[in-house]
């Protein structure tokens, strides 16, 4: 126990000392001087590994470290889309982030948010979009930090609780994100990729030996005892579940604030092809992950509910001494304060922009302001971590839907010929968020409205409805109103 807590303890203090470094790396100082456009987008300057390094700290959190690992102990064939729609998004990468770039280094732009006003010269789109940002980012953040609680209690043998956790680790965050901004997450985040391909490929390679005799065996043996585990069921989960929910998550996967701002970071657009040949050989990382649910299956049985998702961190404990298992912690300790941050980030400059938008003839930009923002953003997120209920869990499954609806009005954007009015993209996500409320807290899916259909139909993620609603609302507004945009940078 005291191995591992010595471990936990060191990786957070190092994490804490690369954050704060991140500020002197910028070659600024850690005062108050650094202007917002530094603080959070590093001064559009970062190459190729750094741009790497910030995507994937926001891919790989808590809920990919244990939840790819749960899914993979209590679903089995399904949780394989989580691998599908990772690679297919890495190569829309090839073409979509460039355009995005392109747009956002020519208009100067900070925030999501605020590339949407840009676009369509609509401040009350860029509102819009806003609020549906943070409604999406809070609950993802309350995710990382029970995440963090559970990682830490579980491997320091509950020797640090989970609240103590959670306070802790995002005392830490707070710190190196006022003081140094995205070049102190980046700087977290090669810690963290680190660590967690360490962990990752090591534990999916040894545990099937270990306990199995091998991967081959391993899968032998759950073929055996649960012969349809590794089959997509026939309705439910089915093909048509599999295809629809990958496809929808791809479009919805750079939607989200935090990782729509990582690209603003890039010094240039070849910065984003080179990403898009790397990125899909490390969501190969993932099948370690999955190796682990699947070897935990079998040797801890009857893990219900929730506790699937601690199939990782039980397993380890079982079967490896404490240096192990602190090792393992850290690593997912990592996996919570480098999105946590990031996170962070993207709301405090979301709301700098907008409560103190930049105006001409003054000089001086919302730094400070977003940077007081991030303690006051930390303890909201904290609140609801303690005093959240299951509403958390709902908002959190409408998350990926709710940023899913900014990508027609996105697309829309980049045509150089504006085709899309600011009223028919509002009208578009308004209309989308309606039906993801109405889908994911009502309960309507496609088999409750047609409930005699083929489950090839009534399978498909409900989610398509949504943006197929999104779609024709925003096409049919568009043609009652004038397309307006922003030039398109040469």
């Amino acid at each position: 126990m005291i191995i591992s807590l010595g471990i936990l303890s060191a990786t957070l203090l190092l994490a804490l000392l690369l954050g704060v470094r991140g500020a002197r790396s910028a070659g600024g100082t850690t005062g108050g001087t650094t202007s917002l456009e530094q603080w959070s987008v590093g001064n559009r300057g970062f190459g190729t590994i750094l741009v790497f390094m910030l995507l994937a700290g926001e891919i790989y959190t808590t809920f990919t470290f244990l939840g790819g690992s749960g899914w993979a102990y209590g679903r089995g064939a399904p949780a394989f889309y989580i691998i599908a729609y990772g690679a297919v998004a890495y190569i829309m990468s090839y073409w979509l982030l460039p355009a995005i770039w392109q747009r956002a280094t020519a208009w100067k732009v900070l925030s999501q948010s605020e590339y949407f006003t840009r676009a369509y010269g609509s401040p009350a789109l860029g509102n819009l979009v806003a609020v549906v940002s943070i409604a999406a980012l809070m609950p993802y953040l309350v995710l990382q930090l029970k995440g963090l609680g559970i990682i830490v209690s579980e491997s320091s043998y509950g020797a640090i609780s989970a609240n103590a956790a959670i306070w802790i680790g995002t005392t830490a965050t707070v710190i190196y994100v006022v003081l140094s901004g995205v070049r102190g997450s980046a700087m977290t985040a090669a810690l963290k990729d680190a660590m967690v391909l360490v962990c990752v490929i090591g534990l999916g390679l040894v545990l099937p030996y270990k306990l199995h005799g091998g991967i081959g065996p391993m899968f032998a043996r759950i073929t055996a005892e649960h012969p349809d585990f590794l089959t997509l069921p026939s309705s439910g989960m089915s093909p048509s579940w599999f295809a629809s929910t990958v496809l929808l998550t791809v479009l919805g996967f750079y939607m989200w604030p935090h990782t729509f701002g990582s690209v603003f970071t890039a010094r240039d657009a070849s910065v984003f092809r080179r990403n898009a040949a790397l990125m899909p050989l490390y969501q190969l990382v993932l099948l370690f992950v999955f190796f682990i649910g699947f070897a935990a299956l079998l040797s801890i049985p009857g893990l219900q509910g929730a506790e699937v998702d601690l199939a990782l961190l039980r397993v380890t404990r079982d079967t490896f001494g404490p240096w192990i298992v602190g090792l393992v912690g850290a690593a997912g300790l990592l996996t919570a304060l480098v999105p946590g941050s990031l996170i962070l980030m993207s709301i405090a400059t979301t709301l700098a922009r907008i409560l103190r938008p930049p105006r001409e003839g003054q000089p001086a930009d919302s730094a400070t302001f977003a940077r007081l923002l991030v303690p006051l953003l930390a303890g909201v997120a904290l609140l609801f971590t303690f005093r959240g209920g299951s509403t958390l869990v709902t908002l959190l499954l409408m998350a990926y839907s709710m940023v899913t609806q900014l990508f027609p009005a996105l697309l829309a954007s980049l045509f150089p010929t504006a085709r899309i009015s600011a009223a028919g993209a509002i009208a578009g996500i308004v209309v989308g968020e309606a039906a993801v409320a109405a889908t994911t807290l009502g309960g309507v899916s496609l088999a409750t409205l047609f409930p005699g259909w083929s489950p090839r139909v009534t399978d498909i993620n409900a989610g398509f409805l949504a943006l197929v609603l999104n779609v024709v609302a925003m096409v049919l507004v568009s043609r009652l109103t004038s397309p307006t945009s922003a030039p398109v940078p040469a």
